[in-house]
Parts: structure tokens; C-alpha cells; sequence
């Protein structure tokens, strides 16, 4: 296929869609594929043109078999509403003519990624006028996060962009989003269900593993074995509401062996560094975006990691970071409502991460002191198991990317069923083969038809009060005697010579 990607952000940004869209592209490429890309210059997160790019020029490359249109665009230095809504629209302007300039190109389909929004009427005018599919990717309901933020007060503008929103969406072929609840909200502006589909980001499970080692980052920044760390690593914007990390910080200040590290870069950088600094929190240390290839070695480091958002931004956007963080088996502390994606995420899957209230320091460190309490050892091989089984099960990415192609192609999705296993929990735990997410990721699927039915157990037969005596008495075990137990299915896909 030829395939045109119009995206703001774009590889070698490491963080946030740059990356996803650049994994994709390079992906699509190499399975074959003629694909093209129009962007603006790497900026992300640091709100600074890298070098050795300029924000006004237009330059042309060859990136791993993909070709790139590089637009130019304005790069505010501290984003503000206005200064951002300028930012957006400078690159819905200035890449118009390049999306034009494929007119005799004529793509198979052009993939319009949203943000940012200010490209969207150009992908509909521009597919319309050429008779072209059109695919709508949210990354991040825009409008729903600036809203969402206080950043549309009046009722009357809130009201407008939504008429406008839903307008441009119902003129795609087809929509996709990262998240259930964002799934649901696409259905419910465009009223058409049918042309919305689950296309969730991914992570590199070969790459992310729970036994990456530490010591990297523990040497190159002198920090002790005994140093439990608290880590937050990603975008340091207004919609994090960073602040409340800070509060943690200096509620733990008198506990040496508690480090809080910050890593990365963003709007709201060096507002938060200067208020660490008066604050005078000598447990709380700012480092700069790691290498890729050193991002195992950076997850591996920490004992706990942090995704923290403001109320209200929780179902706009999913968090790129958590599915890293899930990957390496990380112990995670969430912020978010409970009726949220990623609150219903912790429900859905109990022990895959601890969902606290947003900008609730009182919550925050009561997490903070129970993670501390029941940490293992890492260094014993101890790792979150039910987060890396879930990534296992749901996101790796040549399993989402090929559904994506088979999507793009037209293709049914029932072949691609069991291509790999389907997730499972173990036979002898209550849980069911066939989980939800990996139910509705199929098209053909109607998610209205689609419930959670899960195994039971018998909580009035099955409690912590029953007496062991009679097979301690039956198979002559002392009562000082320890017993570790497995009792179940001895299958080969158990894998019992570990014990």
C-alpha cells in the first residue's frame, strides 16, 4: 500500500505520539510498504527545535525506508493557550502545500493524526477531492484535553468546537483510538460506531523486560543499592499537574533511602525545578530524556513509578509511559478518577497498578508508604507480574500494527484470532481464557454485543478460617512446618520443573 501519515510529531522525538508514529511508519516500511510522512521538526518535549533543524525551514529525508516532509512551524518557549493554539496552526498552514504536492502521488490512504486538529479539514478537503480513504488516529482528544483543563470557559466556544469537532470526524473513513473510553467518545461525536476501531500503542516486549539491570543508572548517578527510587519519567507538562510530586518529595524528606527522580523535559520544567529548589529538596533530583537504548536499564531502576494527570484529563489522553512501565513488570502508582480508562484498568486487572484520587497529596503518600512496606527485592527477580502479562497479552506491537494493516487492507479480522495464544489466566485461578480487550480489538465484533462474564468462587465455602489439621494429621506434617503449595493442572504449559 501507499500510505501517507500527516502527524505534528514524528520520530526522532522519544516520547509521546513522535515515537509511536515513527515506530509505525518504520514498521509499515519495512514489511513492504511505500510510506510517507508529513511532520514538523523533532521539538517534543522539550518545546526547542532540535539540531540540526530550524522551525522555519522545509526539508525533505529518508528515515529507515520512510520518506519525510519536514514543514516548518512556530515553537512557543513557555506554551500558553494562545501561544499554542498559534503553534498548532502554524503547521495546519504551512504543511497545506505539501499535503497537496501528493495530489499526483495519490496514496492509498492518508493516516491524519490527531493532535493536531488544525490538520484535520485539510486530510477530509484533500481525500474527498481525490477520492482517497481517510483514517482518523487519536492520540488525544485535543479540544476534550484544553477543555477538559480550564482552558475553554465559555459555553458558547465549548459548544461551537464540539459542532466543528464532530463535523470533520464524521467526514473519515475511519476512526481509531488508543483507549476504550476514548472508543466510546469517538462513537458517541460521530453517532457512527461502525467506522471506529480500537488501535491501541504498543511496546516493545522483546526490548522492556522485567531483568534489565539498574546498575547503569545507579553508577552513573551515584545512587546507593540500599535507595529506594521513586521515578516519573515523560512529559513535564500543565496537564500532569507535576506539582503534586514535589509535595511528595518533601513529605518523605527525612527518609535517606527515598530518592525522587524527574526525567524529562517540558512547559513546565523549569517552573517545577525553581519551586524544588525553594523548597529546598535535596530527595528530589531533575535529569534529562535517557537514550532509547537505555530506557530498560532507566525502568529497571525504579521501585516505584508515577503517572500523574490533573482531574479531568484522565479519559482525553492515555499515558505512552504506562505501557513501558507495564512491560518491565514495574510497581506503578496511577492518579485518576475510578470511572476513568485508566481506573477501570486497575479494577479489571487487580495488582496492576495502584489508581489513586488526582492532585491528592493525602492519597499520594499513603500509596507512597504502602508500596514502600510490601516492595521485594528486585534483585531476587521480583517484578509485577500481572503488568507484564497484561502487556504480554495486549501490547505487543507486531501483533497491534498487524491488525492495523489487516485493517487498512480491508481484510476480516478473524483470521488474526489465534494467531498467538489468547490471554489466560492459569487454570487453577479464578479468571477467564478470553479477555475483554482482546475481544473488542476485532472488528468484526460488535462491542455493544460484548460483556464482562467472568469465573466465580465460593466465598462462603472457600474462606481464611478453615483448619488445615486434617491433612496435617493425614500426611504427618508437623505443625512448625512451613507449606509451600501448587495445586492444579500439571500440564507442560505450566512449566512445574521450576519447582
Amino acid at each position: 500500500m501507499k500510505i501517507l501519515l500527516y502527524s505534528l510529531n514524528y520520530a526522532p522525538e522519544l516520547t509521546g505520539i513522535g515515537k509511536y508514529s515513527g515506530e509505525m511508519c518504520e514498521w509499515l516500511a519495512e514489511h513492504g510498504h511505500d510510506v510517507r510522512v508529513i511532520c514538523a521538526p523533532p521539538y517534543y518535549p522539550e518545546w526547542q527545535v532540535d539540531k540540526p533543524y530550524r522551525s522555519w525551514q522545509y526539508r525533505t529525508e529518508q528515515h529507515n525506508k520512510v520518506t519525510v516532509f519536514r514543514c516548518p512551524l512556530y515553537v512557543p518557549k513557555k506554551p500558553k493557550t494562545l501561544s499554542r493554539l498559534i503553534h498548532l496552526f502554524s503547521f495546519g498552514f504551512s504543511s497545506l502545500p505539501v499535503l497537496f504536492k501528493q495530489w499526483f502521488w495519490k496514496p492509498d490512504i492518508v493516516i491524519c493524526i490527531e493532535p493536531a486538529f488544525f490538520c484535520v479539514p485539510a486530510t477530509v478537503l484533500f481525500c474527498k477531492l481525490r477520492n482517497i480513504k481517510s483514517l482518523l488516529h487519536i492520540q488525544d482528544f485535543e479540544l476534550d484535553a484544553m477543555l477538559g483543563l480550564g482552558l475553554g470557559k465559555s459555553g458558547i466556544i465549548t459548544q461551537f468546537a464540539g459542532q466543528v469537532e464532530r463535523w470533520f470526524m464524521r467526514r473519515f473513513d475511519a476512526i481509531s483510538t488508543i483507549s476504550y473510553s476514548m472508543l466510546q467518545k469517538a462513537k458517541d461525536k460521530t453517532s457512527q460506531p461502525e467506522k471506529v476501531f480500537y488501535f491501541p500503542n504498543w511496546v516493545d516486549t522483546n526490548f522492556f523486560t522485567p531483568d534489565a539491570d539498574p546498575d547503569l543508572f545507579r553508577k552513573r548517578w551515584g545512587i546507593a543499592e540500599s535507595t529506594r527510587v521513586v521515578l516519573y519519567s515523560g512529559n513535564m507538562g500543565k496537564k500532569q499537574g507535576l506539582e503534586i510530586v514535589l509535595q511528595a518529595a518533601d513529605q518523605f524528606r527525612h527518609e535517606p533511602d527515598l530518592l525522587f527522580l524527574m526525567i524529562g523535559n517540558g512547559a513546565a520544567q523549569e517552573e517545577l525545578m525553581q519551586q524544588a529548589e525553594q523548597m529546598h529538596l535535596d530527595n528530589l533530583r531533575f535529569y534529562p530524556l535517557q537514550p532509547y537504548e537505555e530506557l530498560p536499564a532507566l525502568m529497571a531502576l525504579a521501585d516505584i513509578h508515577l503517572v500523574v494527570q490533573k482531574k479531568g484529563a484522565a479519559d482525553a489522553v492515555m499515558p505512552s509511559k504506562l505501557t513501558t512501565i507495564l512491560a518491565v513488570g514495574g510497581e506503578c502508582i496511577i492518579t485518576a478518577e475510578a470511572n476513568t480508562e485508566l481506573g477501570l484498568l486497575c479494577q479489571e486487572y487487580p495488582g496492576i497498578a495502584k489508581c489513586i484520587e488526582p492532585e491528592n497529596i493525602d492519597a499520594l503518600t499513603t500509596a507512597l508508604k504502602e508500596m514502600q512496606l510490601n516492595l521485594l527485592a528486585k534483585s531476587l527477580g521480583f517484578y509485577n507480574k500481572v503488568a507484564h502479562q497484561f502487556a504480554l497479552n495486549n501490547l505487543k506491537k507486531d501483533q497491534i500494527l498487524s491488525r492495523l494493516v489487516s485493517k487498512l487492507e480491508g481484510q476480516e479480522y478473524a483470521s488474526h484470532l489465534y494467531q498467538s495464544e489468547p490471554p489466560a489466566l492459569p487454570e487453577n485461578s479464578s479468571g477467564f481464557g478470553l479477555n475483554g480487550d482482546h475481544i473488542l480489538s476485532f472488528n468484526y465484533i460488535d462491542p455493544e454485543k460484548v460483556f464482562y462474564s467472568p469465573n466465580w468462587v465460593d466465598t462462603d465455602f472457600l474462606t481464611p478460617d478453615a483448619d488445615p489439621d486434617l491433612f496435617r494429621k493425614r500426611w504427618g506434617i508437623a505443625e512448625s512446618t512451613r507449606v509451600v503449595l501448587y495445586s492444579g493442572n500439571m500440564g507442560k504449559k505450566q512449566g512445574l520443573e521450576i519447582v
